[in-house]
């Protein structure tokens, strides 16, 4: 008997163990999206159990065209910089790069080459938790003001154990830290919106 297969697919952390030895931060970033990608596969699995079909994947680029107020973290900027410098291939970083040192606020994702993402095993919380079920979105819109009832709804404890992996890049390792940032939102205060930043600066680092 054939089982039917999960939209979301297994969680899989992320792994680069010589990186990680040399750069402890990177730990916390794979962490912090495996969480969040355990959580997401499980929103999914409950949303299909009740009927629901994801409409996102894989050649679906309309979010990342629309969406111009994509928040992103320090750790997550920080994560984004390695992985096109050290381990996007060569070739896809030759076509990104023009992209990267041109690109302007407002436009779509600057990752986004040729209708796919170019950096998607890094890529950031909010675009790993924003899924939508029924139908794809339509060019231009954001279902979370259109239909917001076919947004898939993050489940909180693994959003927030998402961000609490965050907190030691940020120097908050005890108990005590890790709870009073979750209480005041410390991680959520620290984002910034990804079409905004100068990603000419990671193009002008980028080997021609």
């Amino acid at each position: 008997m054939k089982t039917k297969k999960a939209a979301y697919g297994k969680p899989q952390r992320l792994i680069f163990p010589a990186a990680e030895a040399e750069n402890k931060w990177l730990g916390y970033a794979f962490d912090a999206y495996y969480r969040a990608d355990v959580g997401v596969a499980k929103g999914i699995q409950q949303e299909e159990r009740n009927g629901r079909k994801l409409a996102c994947a894989k050649g679906c680029s309309n979010c990342c065209k629309s969406h111009t107020t994509i928040p992103i973290f320090p750790l997550e900027l920080l994560g984004l910089y390695w992985y096109v410098t050290k381990i996007m291939p060569p070739e896809t970083r030759t076509r990104l790069k023009p992209q990267l040192a041109n690109h302007v606020a407002g436009q779509p994702c600057p990752f986004l080459l040729e209708g796919a993402c170019s950096v998607h095993p890094m890529r950031p919380l909010a675009c790993r938790h924003f899924n939508v079920f029924g139908k794809t979105c339509a060019e231009g819109e954001d279902a979370f003001f259109t239909r917001r009832e076919d947004v898939l709804t993050p489940l909180k404890f693994h959003q927030d154990a998402a961000y609490e992996a965050m907190l030691p890049f940020h120097g908050m390792v005890t108990p005590e830290q890790k709870q009073a940032a979750m209480q005041h939102g410390y991680v959520q205060q620290q984002a910034r919106v990804l079409q905004e930043i100068d990603w000419a600066h990671l193009a002008a680092r980028l080997e021609s």
